[in-house]
């Protein structure tokens, strides 16, 4: 990994994107801040339901409405509030700023249309493109990405393809526009182990050719290490711990981060004391729609003492470098 550039081009401040029910309100971004820079690859980690997604939509504006709303904060794109554009303005900033590719492309693919089609579609809207010169286009993207024959795939529907080969289209159509940023959602947990490796290969080698900055939603400690420059982690709507990649693995400061990292299985080793025995996070992830007063990970901390239970915690730096750390055991002073 090199360095870090040091320009930002998307700077979250203070998110809260809330969803609204008979049942009360679920808290599902709730006070997010962290930022990305030109040609970084930015790791957001968590388990399931911690907010990673639905700060990823809220960036791309495509939270459903109702029942959820971005009720607070800003999501500046080169110092410009997107939250404050008007949904023509954001059907610019998709595609050619933006990018976004999911978990599962048979949900965001068109099953009526060929791949072709819905790839060079991208090139008409946003560049202006003919037919033609669109259908080229797009079987020079699926050539970039790794699909054989593409002058025969473009042809193909959703269905005709693999998983893997799905992914790829899907990236293929992300990176149509030569975005600056793409925000990838879990965009390998539906794949088997080897085309998984090959889809991180493919993005870091676009990212190389594009220069794209990439924010990496995942819940895989290992693809973090591996591709990520920095790493948010999120517990229950919030950033507990933020730093660069090789800091965190090294000086794992929170006890939310340390569980996770100790409940990942190591080849070869014991853990807790008896072979293929994992160690778990005990307890439950608060409900978004009753969440505990003080911090929010002091029902499963082993390290909880009285003030977590009274007083919510701020993100801090640590040290005064770039860690940062939501946590009593390091906010005390």
């Amino acid at each position: 990994m090199g360095k870090i550039p040091r320009e930002q081009i998307l700077s979250i401040k203070k998110l809260k994107t809330h969803f609204f029910s008979r049942k009360g309100v679920a808290k599902a971004v709730d006070g997010v801040s962290y930022h990305l820079r030109q040609g970084e690859v930015l790791g957001i980690v968590g388990e399931s339901g911690c907010g990673k997604s639905v700060t990823a939509q809220s960036v791309m504006q495509l939270v459903p409405d109702p029942p959820g709303k971005i009720v607070d904060g800003e999501i500046l794109y080169h110092g410009n509030n997107l939250l404050s554009y008007s949904p023509k303005e954001m059907r610019k900033v998709r595609g050619a700023g933006i990018a976004m590719i999911f978990q599962e492309p048979m949900t965001s693919l068109n099953p009526v249309f060929t791949i072709g089609n819905q790839i060079s579609e991208m090139f008409r809207i946003h560049k202006r493109m003919n037919k033609k010169q669109a259908t080229d286009a797009a079987i020079d993207m699926l050539d970039r990405v790794q699909i054989p024959s593409p002058r025969k795939r473009v042809h193909d529907y959703p269905h005709q393809l693999s998983g893997g080969m799905r992914q790829r289209a899907m990236i293929a159509m992300a990176l149509s526009c030569d975005p600056e940023i793409l925000i990838a959602d879990e965009p390998t947990t539906a794949l088997d182990v080897t085309v998984q490796a090959q889809i991180l290969d493919l993005m870091l080698r676009l990212k190389e050719e594009f220069a794209t900055a990439i924010q990496l939603i995942t819940h895989d400690l290992g693809v973090i290490a591996e591709m990520s420059d920095r790493v948010v982690v999120m517990y229950a709507g919030q950033v507990v711990e933020e730093a660069p990649t090789v800091d965190l693995f090294r000086q794992t400061l929170h006890p939310y981060t340390q569980g996770l990292l100790t409940s990942v299985p190591v080849l070869g080793k014991r853990t807790a004391g008896k072979a293929g025995k994992l160690t778990e996070i005990k307890g439950m992830i608060p409900s978004l729609f009753d969440l505990p007063e003080g911090c929010r990970f002091n029902n499963r901390c082993p390290e909880c003492m009285d003030i977590c239970k009274k007083e919510a915690p701020e993100l801090e730096t640590y040290n005064g470098q770039t860690h940062f750390i939501r946590c009593w055991l390091y906010n005390r002073n």
